[in-house]
């Protein structure tokens, strides 16, 4: 040893990642967050109200308080603030359906060194399957993810008191934009464009929010749909870009260009990487996601959405971080 203090500690962490997933993921799917929530609060208790053997909560309760999602205080277990947040089923802020999703798609993961070597993806993108039943377990999970930049992009545009406005949303998935946004203006109404599968989710997901006499649904591929001409005040643009090839999104861009009445805004929210592909972590990462899944999928830099943005007509565009990882970026 030479005396230096560098440690493999995160290299472990990151190979036994999968392990992480797995505890993370068995507490959901056992409900052993809301169980806490509830009340139980020892291996007794949750292993009788969870219906879990009890060497197995033993080891699950020691991986959930070894990864800080639970804390053991005077021999009483109890949720980490984030678990209480967001792991407690019925919460509005429920993201347990995000962790299961993943759980269940960790087997693909042994793929990556050959999609790395091939550059072609373990299969074929789900975006281009209509009807696709992965829609029902897929848009569901990823609802929460645009709720803080949904909040963030209301306050910047001043949306709950900016009148009768029209807002198109292209690729909207659950609708999440939709039923915050006519929920803060009652005078404003919502179109959104997506699979048919995926609207009458967005359909159903708007009505339990009171909002659902306001919002419209136009079924199709949003690549061949007409967004009309000087029709809407606002257009959304969320977590669509990094799955789109570079063409796709200038002519996507084109079309919301010409859909957005005078002053109106385009609204993109996605994982964005610096210039140079130093940063963010996230973001970073997620381009692997794309690797494997999608055919021409990366998460773009902020030069590609300047550019593709200019050549779609915006000349004013402004890049906002938001309190989750993902960048909202403000087009006129």
């Amino acid at each position: 040893m030479n005396g230096s203090q560098l440690s493999p500690e995160r290299i472990m962490q990151a190979a036994t990642g999968a392990w992480a997933a797995g505890i993370l993921g068995a507490g959901v799917i056992h409900s052993v967050f809301t169980h806490l929530e509830s009340g139980a609060d020892t291996r007794e208790a949750i292993s009788d109200s969870a219906g879990l053997s009890a060497r197995g909560t033993n080891a699950l309760l020691d991986g959930l308080v070894g990864l800080g999602f639970v804390e053991l205080v005077d021999g009483r277990y109890r949720n980490s603030p984030e678990a209480s947040e967001f792991l407690v089923e019925g919460k509005p802020t429920y993201t347990g359906g995000f962790v299961a999703f993943h759980f269940a798609d960790m087997a693909r993961w042994s793929g990556m060194p050959d999609v790395v070597r091939t550059g072609v993806p373990i299969a074929t993108d789900t975006a281009d399957v209509p009807d696709n039943p992965l829609w029902e377990d897929l848009v569901p999970a990823i609802t929460l993810l645009s709720v803080p930049s949904a909040l963030y992009a209301a306050e910047k545009l001043g949306l709950a008191d900016a009148g009768p406005i029209s807002i198109l949303d292209v690729g909207g998935g659950s609708g999440i934009y939709s039923a915050i946004w006519l929920a803060m203006n009652h005078q404003a109404r919502s179109t959104q464009v997506d699979w048919t599968k995926v609207n009458g989710i967005a359909a159903a997901f708007t009505a339990e929010h009171d909002v659902g006499d306001r919002f419209h649904t136009v079924d199709g591929d949003f690549h061949t749909v007409d967004f009309g001409t000087a029709e809407h005040d606002i257009g959304v643009y969320s977590h669509i870009a990094h799955q789109e090839t570079p063409d796709d999104n200038v002519a996507v861009f084109r079309k919301f260009r010409r859909a957005l009445r005078p002053g109106g805004t385009l609204v993109i929210n996605d994982f964005v990487v610096n210039d140079d592909r130093s940063g963010p972590p996230f973001p970073l990462i997620f381009c692997s996601m794309m690797l494997l899944q999608t055919r021409h999928g990366a998460t773009w830099r902020e030069d590609d959405y300047r550019a593709w943005l200019d050549e779609a007509g915006f000349d004013d565009v402004s890049f906002h971080p938001t309190p989750s990882p993902a960048t909202l970026v403000l087009a006129r």
